[in-house]
């Protein structure tokens, strides 16, 4: 294509994009920039951030279409950066994402396709990273819910833990029986008043006298001695 197949391409995206293109006397009859309003859809509603636009300038090689068009990216002065597209940032990887398009289109016109490609491809990464940040949102907020519901769930019961919990159980029902006949043995203790009946040894009865006592009596020859000695209570 021929300088004036080019100029031909120049006039039809002059008509296709008449507030978008300019260069014609500014830059060179060869060299012109598109304006791209992008199209973006907030994720969040309460934003007030606009959507971003790219400048696209274009330079016709003498061989062109049969070559690549000079291309390059950036953003209106003064524009402010977008939270999801930072055009110096991003330039390499949208400007790569043009590469098959070329290859698809040498010999005819491509500014269009391009362009229109352009557009598509900085939407799509937009909203690429609306969705990663929403997700990151969405999986905290489901991580806050289960750390949550974790508040009102009970212990997984499990074989193990089934058992240890048997075993707890026994050993403390073992330690109140326990108690309870410990104390159930103070208080018949605390009733007698501990006053239950001595039982004195052998010894202890002949050095008492109780048992010498036993075989002395004045009114009988010692049938009521023997009688005595049946009421003691000796302790082996």
């Amino acid at each position: 294509m021929g300088r004036e197949e080019q100029t031909e391409e120049r006039e039809v995206l002059d008509s296709i994009f008449p507030e978008e293109i300019t260069g014609a006397t500014d830059i060179s009859d060869t060299e012109y920039r598109v304006s791209i309003q992008l199209e973006v859809t907030e994720a969040d509603e309460e934003s007030t951030e606009s959507a971003p636009i790219l400048i696209l300038s274009v330079s016709y090689p003498e061989d062109y279409p049969d070559v690549a068009p000079r291309l390059d990216l950036s953003a209106p002065p003064n524009a402010p950066k977008h939270t999801h597209l930072d055009i110096q940032e991003d330039k390499t990887r949208l400007l790569d994402g043009l590469t098959a398009t070329i290859e698809e289109n040498l010999g005819m016109a491509m500014v269009f396709t391009l362009v229109t490609t352009l557009k598509d491809e900085a939407e799509l990464l937009i909203q690429e990273r609306q969705q990663a940040v929403q997700a990151e949102k969405d999986l905290e907020a489901a991580e806050a819910e289960a750390e949550e519901n974790r508040k009102f769930e009970g212990t997984k019961v499990t074989r193990e833990t089934y058992l240890e919990w048997s075993n707890r159980f026994k050993e403390e029902m073992a330690e109140a029986k326990k108690r309870a006949e410990e104390q159930r043995e103070a208080e018949e203790k605390k009733k007698r008043g501990g006053k239950e009946e001595k039982k004195m040894t052998g010894r202890e009865l002949w050095e008492s006298g109780v048992a010498t006592r036993a075989f002395v009596d004045e009114d009988d020859d010692g049938a009521d001695a023997l009688e005595a000695m049946k009421k003691l209570k000796v302790e082996a």
